[in-house]
């Protein structure tokens, strides 16, 4: 009998061993376990508490693009949607009173290679593009997507030359005056021109310390 209690207690403990890894795989090899539906916080969940304006861009991105892809208690973030490289909606506003008040929480980002003798342009038409030079993007920040289309077109028309910024600022409050009376320019439905790959907008600048 003293020879066989060994063999019964290894037995068991390799029974127990067996049952914890058939039961947590991924606990047995260092991962964590699978998030219990409960534990996964769905976008709607996150943007119930947020203010009127974030939460009704919000609800807008998930209608036509699905769930994020990211969500955070203060963002909810999507990647190549469309000619978009990036869609974020905040929770916090940034106030904006161009072309009239309003608050600032989806920003939409395109590749878009802006020459650089044509940033103070774009600054002056709308204070809520976002040009990064580097990564070769340009961004729009407004209340909704058409918004971001219209800016984004009238900012490829001043790029090109084809409007002043005097006149891109009236033609977009008019678009803008119109849209909320129901008529949809076609500069507030899309894109209205080509849109390139990061491949082709990106400027790592060049080196001057060896």
């Amino acid at each position: 009998m003293h020879k066989i209690r060994p063999l019964i207690a290894i037995s068991t403990v390799l029974l127990f061993a067996i049952a914890a890894v058939s039961l947590a795989p991924d606990r047995a090899f260092g991962n964590p376990p699978p998030l219990s539906s409960s534990a996964k916080a769905s976008a709607k969940s996150v943007i119930s508490g947020w203010p009127e304006a974030s939460r009704k861009a919000a609800n807008d991105m998930i209608a036509k693009y699905g769930e994020p892809a990211a969500t955070t208690p203060s963002m909810l973030v999507w990647n190549n949607e469309g000619d978009w490289q990036e869609i974020i909606v905040y929770r916090d506003a940034v106030p904006h009173n161009f072309p009239k008040q309003h608050n600032d929480v989806l920003e939409g980002e395109i590749a878009f290679k802006v020459p650089a003798d044509k940033f103070d342009d774009l600054a002056e038409f709308d204070g809520s593009l976002i040009i990064e030079r580097t990564s070769g993007t340009l961004a729009a920040r407004c209340d909704s997507e058409p918004m971001n289309y219209l800016a984004l077109n009238l900012a490829s028309e001043i790029v090109n030359d084809r409007i002043s910024v005097d006149d891109a600022r009236d033609t977009y409050a008019q678009i803008a005056k119109d849209y909320a009376a129901g008529k949809k320019h076609p500069y507030t439905q899309g894109f209205q021109f080509d849109v390139a790959g990061l491949n082709e907008t990106r400027d790592p600048d060049s080196a001057i310390i060896g």
